[in-house]
């Protein structure tokens, strides 16, 4: 079990990724802090993880909203109280903010553009500040989730959110090289279409989301290996970029996961044949 006798803080994990990734640390033998502004979902995840056969002393579940300065500070504080230390910090909380108008583009309000990177930014860099001196104690490890929203496609419906993400990953890299210095690493994985609330959060009811993923699968200009992905499947690359043992050479990176479908162009996504009349 590598991640035995590790302490790992995983944002937003009272759901998707961030729970699938609570799990897989915990049944890896790490101590997890795992926290979400949900109570009901995050005793769900809560749950989950002692239902597998974690005992409790390995867990540590804390409501608290890491848009917050006292919840940031509350994250730290009860990791510490019942840890000791810290090895890995998992930026993972983060959501598209919709406008509440039904606004989309350039027509959303500066308001949805501040939610937008108070969650998806400025959060990561708040809590990295506040956990870096723990790190530094521990020579550990940093993943940030970010998004192929994050470009070089263009994202004009929810453009705050690409923003946002766009600019997590020029974090990831700047404090890679920053504080690799002081023996941290710092690593991101960019997940393409993964079922999680993602949807919920858009405002969409089951019937619509379900015809959204099937829709996408059913088309490869979308998703060419036709499969949405699973929280399963981005949390197994949260834990190998926090492994030192398997990935200690990645530096600053961000691993696309996605299906194949940032690599899709115009002329793959169109029959040839038909496109010469054959």
């Amino acid at each position: 079990m590598s991640f035995t006798g590790k302490t790992v803080i995983i944002t937003g994990s009272s759901n998707g990724i961030g729970r699938s990734a609570a799990l897989l640390f915990a049944q890896d033998g790490a101590n997890v802090t795992i926290t979400g502004r949900n109570a009901e979902r995050l005793e769900e995840t809560r749950q989950l993880i002692l239902e597998s056969g974690v005992s409790e002393s390995h867990l540590n579940s804390v409501v608290a909203d890491v848009t917050t300065s006292d919840g940031q500070d509350l994250l730290v504080k009860s990791t510490l109280d019942k840890f000791g230390k810290i090895h890995i910090l998992v930026n993972n909380a983060g959501a598209t903010i919709p406008d509440t108008t039904g606004a989309t583009g350039t027509d959303q309000t500066i308001d949805v553009y501040h939610k937008n990177l108070k969650l998806n930014l400025q959060a990561v860099i708040e809590m990295t500040k506040k956990v870096k001196p723990y790190l530094m104690e521990t020579q550990g490890e940093i993943v940030n989730v970010s998004s192929i929203a994050a470009g070089p496609q263009a994202q004009s419906d929810v453009l705050y959110y690409g923003i946002a993400k766009a600019a997590l990953d020029q974090y990831t890299r700047s404090t890679a090289i920053d504080l690799i210095q002081q023996g941290i690493r710092v690593n991101s994985v960019s997940p393409g279409v993964v079922h999680t609330g993602f949807t919920d959060a858009l405002g969409m009811p089951d019937e619509a989301s379900k015809k959204f993923f099937d829709y996408l699968e059913a088309h490869k200009e979308c998703i060419p290996s036709r499969v949405v992905g699973t929280p399963e499947d981005i949390a197994n690359i949260i834990l190998f970029l926090a492994d030192r043992e398997l990935s200690s050479y990645i530096i600053g990176e961000t691993i696309v996961a996605d299906g194949g479908s940032t690599l899709v162009k115009g002329s793959q996504a169109t029959d040839l044949r038909t496109i010469l009349g054959l």
